[in-house]
């Protein structure tokens, strides 16, 4: 059986009070249309047609190809804005799940159920719903004695007895194409709003003796429309604990699950340990027997197996197996470091690689560098990679020693086995094996000391005098 989907994503958002279009709005750093297009594609879609209309051009840049769009141009309600995929889906023979772009809770799995009783029963029409404690606001989904969907009656025009039912519509279906597409051409707006109903669908079904089931979830956040900020912070909630969750059950050691922060695209291996504070986001691997934290920072990175990172920030960089980063240092954009690699205290790093066993131990930056195996860079040594106008590569072999506080002036090759003595500031090429020094030679004055201290002292006297 064909399987499509429709995603509604025309709504501008007003109550989100913001500049951004609403169902771009991030939930663990993936735009909440993102999710939903996931779910319905995991969930067997062929197709997915995305309803857009107020910044649709945004939305069409953010999921690209992904998707085939159509034009609301006018928000009429959501009957009428499944109606505009008519054109694209009205022929197809199969079935078409309907979901609204804000409801980025709802999970593949439960659309597979969905799917599956729609099927079986073979119902013109699915609801997903919801058992709520306190259902208010929302539209009661009234069954019949046999256990399918009689209708859906909006909280506004519920009698006493409907008020009292606790099951509510979510807001995603799942239809018989063809009968969909019928149905809808019968839908009026004979509202108070005006407006075309895709609940309406569900009484034309029952009055053509069309058969209606529910599915109702056991996971009442996917029944959660996000309309709002406060909402959104729900939304963001629950998906962090199920996330975490998820982890957890893969193998993962989460310290303090409530202080980690898991974007939706991070992969963790199994026996990595998670210490409180750290946030993953993006596109980031961790591999396994990893102790990351507390207080790390990463994003849209690969980190190997073994690898210890703690209070330090690390951003679209790739460390080997069994490298050791911070505390406190910071793996700007482009830096690679090899197997068994230490990049320790207040180091920064930017478009640099280390090879296999390098060290930069504390109080450095290496820019712009390619460094070889088992360097040794000491404290407060720099590449000087940038003259205002240009950046210039510096390259060090394998088996360079580089003292402290030396200023390696790029474009700069330093060779294999090279030692530069602490202090130097190199402007010119080191050969391999020879040693580099470049500093003024010391000169000790004798008794001067002596001679400041007693100016300064008289000085004073006289001021105080």
């Amino acid at each position: 059986m064909k399987v499509m989907a429709i995603v509604l994503a025309a709504g501008q958002g007003k109550r989100m009070k913001s500049k951004l279009y609403k169902v771009l709005h991030p939930v663990c750093g993936k735009p909440m249309v993102g999710h939903v297009l996931d779910v319905v594609k995991e969930a067997a879609a062929e197709r997915a047609v995305v309803i857009v209309g107020h910044g649709a051009e945004k939305v069409k840049s953010y999921l690209g190809d992904g998707a085939e769009y159509v034009l609301q141009e006018q928000q009429l309600g959501t009957g009428h804005a499944v109606l505009q995929a008519e054109a694209l889906l009205g022929g197809e023979k199969g079935t078409t799940i309907v979901i609204c772009g804000d409801t980025p809770l709802v999970q593949a799995s439960t659309i597979e159920a969905m799917l599956e009783l729609h099927h079986s029963s073979g119902a013109a029409a699915t609801v997903l719903t919801a058992a709520f404690d306190d259902p208010t606001g929302y539209g009661r989904v009234i069954r019949g004695e046999d256990g399918t969907v009689q209708r859906i009656v909006e909280q506004k025009d519920c009698s006493a007895e409907e008020a009292a039912v606790k099951e509510i519509n979510t807001g995603t279906y799942c239809f018989d194409n063809e009968k969909l597409f019928t149905a809808l051409a019968k839908v009026t707006s004979n509202n108070a709003q005006g407006e075309y109903y895709l609940t309406d669908v569900i009484g034309i079904f029952r009055e053509a003796g069309e058969s209606v089931q529910g599915y109702c979830t056991t996971d009442v956040s996917e029944a959660i429309g996000v309309n709002d900020r406060v909402a959104l912070a729900e939304a963001e909630r629950f998906m962090r604990d199920r996330i975490n969750r998820n982890h957890l059950l893969g193998g993962v050691t989460l310290i303090d699950a409530s202080s980690t922060y898991i974007e939706a695209g991070v992969q963790i291996g199994s026996d990595t340990v998670i210490y409180p504070g750290t946030v993953l986001r993006g596109s980031t691997i961790i591999g396994e027997d990893c102790v990351i934290g507390p207080q790390a920072d990463i994003a849209d990175s690969t980190i190997g197996n073994g690898v210890a990172i703690k209070y330090s920030v690390v951003s679209e960089s790739v460390i080997g197996d069994t490298s050791a980063v911070g505390p406190y240092a910071n793996l700007r954009p482009g830096s690679k470091l090899g197997v068994g690699c230490k990049v320790g205290d207040f180091v920064e790093l930017k478009n640099a690689s280390l090879d296999d066993g390098s060290k930069v131990s504390h109080l450095s930056y290496v820019g712009d560098a390619k460094v070889g195996k088992d360097v040794n860079i000491g404290c407060g040594a720099i590449t000087v990679n940038y003259d205002g106008y240009n950046k210039f590569v510096t390259e060090i072999g394998d088996n360079a020693f580089i003292g402290s506080n030396v200023n390696l002036i790029a474009p700069l090759k330093i060779g294999d086995g090279a030692y530069v003595v602490a202090g130097s500031t190199v402007t010119h090429d080191v050969p391999a094996g020879d040693l580099a020094i470049a500093r003024e030679r010391q000169v000790n004055k004798s008794g001067y000391a002596d001679k400041i201290r007693g100016r300064a002292k008289a000085k004073k006297e006289k001021k105080q005098s």
